[in-house]
């Protein structure tokens, strides 16, 4: 089958970043899904690994996480799909991606793909969608407000692939007044489609604009990018007993002011639970067949911004660049062979 690789960490210019390859289609086995690969998209979390971590020796280390395909077979232990299920999901980091012609995926981390979006548009969802949703209901326990706060939330990088999907989910299933930070007219007018109450530039101190809004301080916040360039405008901002998420990994974090508010602080990782094999990883599979559900019903759009070709080495390697840049907003996506 055909896939894209690398076998040296690298920088994106060098030639052999990212390769074509041609590799065995692996068996579906215990709880496994084969997919044939119909679209994928791309994601901070193919940057960092392309650049920092090395494949086994002599092997090839294939990326891709986000996908959306047609189940071709099943392993034995298998209940939740057939063969001909069309599927969408995130995939797990310990295991092979899905920029290949064919993937194996565990059920228990796999949704029907929504039937009102092609692949393409459904490959842009997964990751970034359970992503938003777990730090909003998981971590932050929006449904459970902080006495005396702002019914709100404060999303900071609002234009991003997961702040464009956390806007919609905090739109569609809470109460809360949405807050998105973005710095460009572009994203700007990108995240007030999408929905946010309110837009606010993080290029300027984000706490006095939010002040500025009347609202009070909000009980929730949600950091996507760059946290340590903001840390103490959110400190300033949230709520005294409020609740602060973040994904990125900022170098270094001092979460000490944060004591004098005695707000709690939470990492989101929505690899966290196939990777350790947690109970409740089903969660996912009913989270995505619910993301489904809304998006069938019109309450979330994609978040698909750009289609960038067939899915190969060189196209990969745009993908990468434009990541890179850091000026992206929604997401990048490849489709097909």
């Amino acid at each position: 089958m055909r896939a894209v690789a690398y076998k040296v960490p690298q920088p994106i210019s060098a030639e052999t970043s990212l390769i074509d390859v041609d590799l065995p289609i692996p068996e579906a086995k215990g709880h496994d899904l084969l997919v044939e690969i119909k679209a994928v998209s791309v994601n901070p979390v193919d940057v960092k690994v392309r650049a920092g971590v090395a494949p086994a020796a002599d092997e090839f280390k294939v990326l891709g996480w986000d996908a959306a395909g047609v189940v071709r077979a099943v392993g034995p232990e298998v209940t939740l799909f057939k063969a001909g299920d069309e599927v969408f999901y995130s995939g797990v980091i310990n295991r092979p991606g899905s920029n290949a012609e064919f993937h194996l995926v565990d059920e228990r981390i796999v949704g029907r793909k929504p039937k009102t979006l092609d692949f393409a548009s459904a490959a842009a969802l997964p990751l970034t969608s359970i992503t938003a949703y777990e730090a909003l209901f998981d971590r932050l326990r929006v449904q459970d407000p902080v006495p005396g706060a702002a019914p709100a939330i404060l999303i900071i990088g609002g234009a991003g692939g997961v702040g464009s999907v956390a806007i919609q989910i905090a739109r569609a299933l809470t109460d809360l007044i949405v807050i998105a930070t973005a710095s460009r007219p572009e994203t700007s007018e990108w995240i007030k489609q999408l929905g946010a109450h309110h837009v606010v530039d993080h290029s300027q101190p984000i706490a006095a604009q939010v002040a500025a809004l009347g609202l009070g301080h909000p009980g929730f916040v949600f950091s996507t990018t760059n946290t340590d360039q903001h840390i103490k405008e959110i400190v300033e901002a949230i709520a005294p007993q409020g609740r602060f998420a973040l994904i990125d990994d900022p170098k270094p974090l001092d979460i000490v002011p944060f004591k004098r508010k005695a707000a709690s602080i939470h990492w989101e990782l929505m690899f966290t639970r196939p990777l350790f094999g947690t109970p409740d990883m089903i969660e996912q599979h009913k989270l995505l067949n619910k993301l489904a559900e809304l998006v069938d019903a019109g309450e979330i759009r994609t978040t698909l911004s750009e289609t960038l070709g067939t899915i190969n080495a060189a196209n990969l390697k745009k993908a990468h660049v434009m990541i890179e840049s850091g000026r992206t907003k929604g997401k990048l996506v490849l489709e097909g062979f």
